[in-house]
């Protein structure tokens, strides 16, 4: 199946409760008495924000940065910074035991998917976006297999510009390849999205300006130039 129609799949699937799914599985967990590893892809800190307050206490639980379509390379490594510091903070701050897993930094290989797919005109939130979901998210579920976690999952659907029916959509794909389940989420639920702002402020997280992909940014009109020089500084004062 093509990337395309992989895509195709995942706008016709139906729709679904993703926040009460996640729901199940922690009412089971507590039933069993179980407190199972969980791999959660996170994009940048603000969106592991809530995310981490809603599972931490109910699982072991890892953040792994995956993220390969963020543009220029040091707005990569400033928002890498960034998540492991708020992770930090939230470990000290309500007695977790959260970590954190970064895979290797591959822009390339997004260009080229992107390119390849004839994708690079695609709007914000559109097919460009959904392939891009299905890229990393592969790559959480390979990670996740390699240390041995129970579940692989991600905090992109804490974001009200990323599509949970989609996001999930491609998780569920992604665990019928393979060997580790998914977990269903819809963190802006339960104003999962207003409470991360509020955990930005009160831990003073960096939230950058656009998703992170060089295309999106050009679409947007991002002075790529500006956030460069903005990274860098950051980065040094480090």
């Amino acid at each position: 199946m093509t990337i395309h129609e992989r895509i195709e799949a995942y706008l016709q699937g139906d729709k679904v409760n993703y926040d009460l799914e996640l729901e199940k599985h922690v009412n089971n967990w507590h039933h069993d008495e179980k407190k199972p590893r969980i791999l959660l892809h996170s994009c940048c800190a603000p969106c592991s924000t809530y995310s981490l307050e809603r599972l931490s206490h109910d699982v072991d639980i890892t953040i792994f940065f995956s993220n390969s379509n963020i543009y220029p390379r040091n707005e990569y490594y400033r928002r890498a910074q960034v998540q492991k510091e708020f992770i930090d903070q939230f470990n000290l701050k309500n007695n977790t035991d959260v970590k954190y897993l970064e895979a290797e930094y591959k822009p390339n290989e997004f260009v080229k998917m992107v390119r390849e797919n004839n994708l690079e005109q695609e709007r914000e939130g559109g097919k460009r976006c959904t392939a891009c979901f299905d890229m990393r998210l592969e790559e959480v579920a390979k990670a996740a297999i390699e240390y041995g976690f129970d579940y692989f999952g991600t905090a992109l659907t804490l974001s009200p510009h990323k599509n949970s029916q989609v996001v999930n959509a491609v998780g569920y794909e992604v665990q019928k390849i393979y060997n580790v389940s998914f977990l269903p989420s819809d963190f802006k639920k339960r104003g999962g999205f207003y409470r991360s702002v509020e955990m930005c402020d009160e831990y003073d997280i960096y939230r950058q300006c656009y998703c992170g992909c060089v295309f999106a940014a050009r679409d947007q009109g991002i002075d790529l130039v500006e956030v460069n020089r903005q990274a860098k500084e950051a980065l040094c004062k480090k």
